[in-house]
C-alpha cells in the first residue's frame, strides 16, 4: 500500500479546519434551554456555553425564599449548559462522520 500523499492530507485537514470553524460559528448563534422546579427556573445557553437568559417565574421571586431561588437557578444553568455540551458534541460527531484522514501506513523496517 502507498503512502498518502501529503498535498493530498495538507487538503483534507484544511477543509477539516473550516468545517470546524463553520460549525463553532454556527452553535454560537444556537440555543438551548435547562429548567428546574417544574419550569420555575428556565435558562438559555448557546453552543459556546454562554448562558443568554434567566427567567424567573414572579411566584418564585415572591415568595422570597432566597435558598430555592439560588438553588433552582443553579440547577437550571447547570442543565441549560448540560444541554449545549450535548448539542454540541452531537454536531461534532454527525460532522466527522464520513470525514476522515487517511492514516499514513508505516513502510518495511530497515535495517532489522
Amino acid at each position: 500500500m502507498s503512502q498518502p500523499n501529503m498535498n493530498d492530507l495538507l487538503a483534507k485537514a484544511q477543509e477539516a479546519q473550516a468545517k470546524l470553524a463553520s460549525l463553532q460559528q454556527s452553535l454560537a448563534r444556537r440555543s438551548v434551554e435547562g429548567s428546574a422546579g417544574g419550569g420555575m427556573v428556565t435558562v438559555k445557553a448557546t453552543g459556546e456555553l454562554r448562558v443568554l437568559e434567566i427567567r424567573i417565574e414572579p411566584s418564585l421571586l415572591n415568595s422570597g425564599d432566597q435558598g430555592m431561588i439560588q438553588d433552582l437557578t443553579a440547577a437550571a444553568v447547570n442543565a441549560a449548559l448540560a444541554n449545549a455540551q450535548k448539542m454540541v458534541q452531537e454536531e461534532f460527531q454527525r460532522a466527522s462522520v464520513g470525514f476522515q484522514l487517511p492514516v499514513p501506513m508505516p513502510g518495511p523496517k530497515s535495517g532489522s
